[in-house]
């Protein structure tokens, strides 16, 4: 399976937006040392695959978290932050008309614009949102915090602060992702 590369030209900006260019920089340049594939020019609609992708968040980690991995999930929701605002790339997605259709037209074109794998299903019902991936090759819990914090964000975003709770995970040998999320009463 392939990430966009949206993923990282937005990390990019929002990590030189925080710890300036020259960080950035120094980072890159450590980063092509572990692994050559990050010489290549990436961008937005490059393909990049998805163990390379782990690659780079786990560095980015090290670099600029003090390895703490739960930035995983920080990564997904600042990623949807980005892309999901007025100004971002994939800011139609936000226009739908309430929280049912968001969910379940908007939210699986979102997972479509970033990965080329995977099978995503999301409804909505009693007050809670039901985040289904089937037919992931990709085994990390990583992985899956990050794709679970880009959807809580996005549901932010969308006017709903929700409680979310990994029901099932591939990394933990399931067949498949499910996360649900509670929305909190306002």
């Amino acid at each position: 399976m392939n990430v966009k590369g949206i993923t990282y030209v937005t990390t990019k900006a929002i990590i030189t937006e925080a710890f300036g260019e020259e960080r950035w920089n120094s980072f890159k340049a450590k980063l092509v040392e572990k692994d050559k594939y990050f010489n290549n020019m990436i961008m937005s609609i490059t393909l990049i695959p998805v163990d390379k992708v782990i690659i780079f968040f786990d560095e980015m980690c090290r670099e600029f978290f003090n390895n703490d991995k739960m930035q995983y999930a920080m990564f997904g929701k600042s990623g949807a932050k980005f892309v999901l605002s007025p100004d971002g790339a994939y800011k139609s997605y936000m226009l739908a008309k309430d929280l049912k259709q968001f969910v379940e037209m908007s939210m699986p074109k979102i997972w479509s614009a970033y990965f080329d794998g995977g099978t995503f299903a999301s409804w909505f019902e009693n007050n809670m949102v039901h985040l289904k991936i089937t037919g992931l090759d990709v085994k990390n819990a990583n992985f899956e915090n990050l794709v679970m914090g880009f959807n809580q964000q996005a549901l932010k975003l969308f006017g709903q602060k929700t409680n979310a709770k990994r029901i099932r995970s591939i990394a933990s040998g399931d067949d498949d992702l499910y996360i649900q999320y509670t929305l909190k009463a306002s």
